[in-house]
């Protein structure tokens, strides 16, 4: 693997940088044909943590849980291709396994090997792919409200995303609407979360970016969890999948269903906090990742409980 070499950001970058959330931990990467967003922080030698954020999100998704989770972790997150600050992305790059593949290769190119990896949503479908396939071989793995079905209605909603992808002026289209519409509140209401309105606000910036908005669409088009779900009973990874009961995007049946697949993975119930949970209360999510990473060894007891 070759070594990466640090790259310009885009111009979108360069507009909001100064509000963005912890961009003084920010770096961009080239490796192959993207350009990775990167956001590193923590202790050097500690275990090292691995987020991931899930679709139509960015770094942004972990900005208060990533400080937190520095204070005991060397922590790396990145955008996922197309999405948020990292650009070059098209094609097998925005599938499942194309993500895998290029996170993986990110890691190996940064020489980090991960003890400790928690993908939200989506990004806990990618973590699954990662272990199955050997790219990462973490302590212990942590879903939040993972997205592992194939969503209700996506025999209608798969095509209609590749026929929104294909369409150039569709991605203007939305960011236009996301700014002089109402939609990006819309969309962060049916999580069910009450996050805070920095949150909001960066949301709200994604959406009024074409590249972001086609990189989601992208991703949502190229998706396909078939395969990966007939997978789970070969996952031998310790897994904990935390499951917001209140979650309207992905119910936390979904999560159950997945443990039930496979012998290594345990559900964490919690009642309230809505898909966007770990943004809403990132204190109790560094918590329960602290926790669950005692329990693998990966800190001592009295450091998690200070």
């Amino acid at each position: 693997m070759a070594a990466p070499q640090d790259a310009s950001p885009p111009a979108d970058w360069q507009a909001v940088r100064a509000r963005w959330p912890n961009s003084d931990a920010s770096r961009f990467i080239r490796l192959g044909p993207l350009i990775w967003h990167v956001q590193h922080m923590g202790r050097a030698g500690a275990p090292c943590c691995l987020l991931v954020h899930g679709t139509g999100a960015s770094t942004h998704s972990f900005r208060d849980l990533m400080p937190l989770l520095a204070t005991r972790f060397d922590v790396l997150a990145a955008d996922l291709p197309g999405h948020g600050f990292t650009t070059g992305a098209k094609g097998r790059l925005l599938s499942l396994p194309g993500m895998a593949d290029a996170l993986g290769d990110l890691c190996a190119a940064l020489d980090f090997r991960p003890d400790l990896a928690a993908g939200h949503s989506a990004g806990a479908a990618i973590l699954i792919e990662m272990a199955l396939r050997g790219l990462i071989a973490p302590a212990t793995l942590v879903g939040i409200n993972s997205a592992l079905e194939p969503i209700e209605g996506n025999a209608i909603f798969s095509p209609l995303a590749k026929a929104l992808f294909v369409n150039p002026f569709t991605a203007h289209t939305v960011a236009w609407q996301a700014k002089y519409t109402h939609l990006p509140q819309r969309l962060l209401a049916n999580t069910g979360s009450g996050i805070d309105q920095a949150g909001v606000d960066q949301y709200e910036t994604l959406m009024r970016m074409p590249s972001h908005v086609a990189g989601a669409l992208g991703m949502m088009a190229n998706w396909d969890l078939k395969p990966l779900q007939a997978r789970l009973a070969g996952l031998k990874t310790p897994t904990v999948l935390i499951a917001n009961e209140d979650d309207r995007m992905v119910p936390a049946r979904v999560s159950r269903q997945a443990a039930r697949k496979t012998n290594s993975a345990r559900i964490l119930s919690l009642p309230e906090g809505g898909h966007l949970a770990h943004e809403a209360d990132p204190r109790q999510f560094a918590d329960i990742m602290c926790e669950i990473a005692t329990e693998a060894g990966l800190l001592p007891a009295p450091q998690a409980a200070q």
